[in-house]
């Protein structure tokens, strides 16, 4: 596995743009995920980027089948070239994860992961769609992660999430980053997620759309 992920970090600093710093503490950030995947046997990087978390976690649970989904297409491009770097098996989805969960991904995967992708109503909307009732979504969030979740409780429950928990998770590039788990407690309604790009614009709120 240490080599692996060494390889890894050598093909994120060897790409532009991927990384503005050193790669090495960020790929070890990924791994405190490792604490939380339990059984799953099924996984989505949703804005993956660079392949964070999806491949660190890839390398250290090969038994993973890991889909990343990633809109910027040099950067799909790096994930494609790196997974074969790397000899690992997993599935590159260059399309936005608006799309991809109107399609056969759609409430599929037992576990939907995120690094720094969006706000909680955003990355919510993004994320659970992908998952399938009785799995989990994974947000790796700085130390406002508590209040992120608190804030964006309504639109997590109208997209069929359950109550959040935030966790502990620190490492050597996030002295205080939290894990937000989110159970999917039942289906996410057929109007979500709305059409590419407004997620964003517009994050649900209370009133929902």
């Amino acid at each position: 596995m240490h080599s692996k992920l060494a390889t890894y970090e050598r093909l994120l600093g060897s790409w532009p743009g991927l990384v503005s710093g050193p790669a090495g503490p960020l790929v070890e950030d990924c791994l405190v995920l490792l604490d939380h995947v339990g059984d799953a046997a099924s996984l989505v990087d949703v804005g993956s980027g660079g392949g964070m978390p999806g491949l660190p976690l890839k390398i250290a649970r090969p038994d993973l089948a890991v889909t990343l989904v990633e809109t910027d297409r040099r950067r799909a491009a790096f994930l494609v070239h790196a997974a074969a770097e790397l000899d690992l098996d997993v599935e590159v989805v260059a399309d936005r994860a608006e799309n991809a969960a109107r399609g056969s991904a759609r409430e599929s995967f037992d576990l939907a992961v995120c690094r720094a992708l969006a706000p909680m109503p955003v990355l919510a909307e993004l994320c659970l769609p992908l998952v399938r009732v009785g799995g989990r979504l994974l947000a790796m969030r700085g130390p406002l992660g508590e209040g992120d979740a608190e804030a964006a409780a309504p639109a997590i429950s109208l997209l069929g999430g359950g109550p959040a928990e935030v966790v502990p998770a620190p490492s050597a590039a996030r002295e205080r980053g939290v894990v937000v788990v989110v159970p999917k407690v039942a289906p996410t309604p057929a109007a979500y997620p709305r059409r590419p790009g407004i997620p964003a614009r517009r994050p649900l709120s209370r009133g929902g759309a």
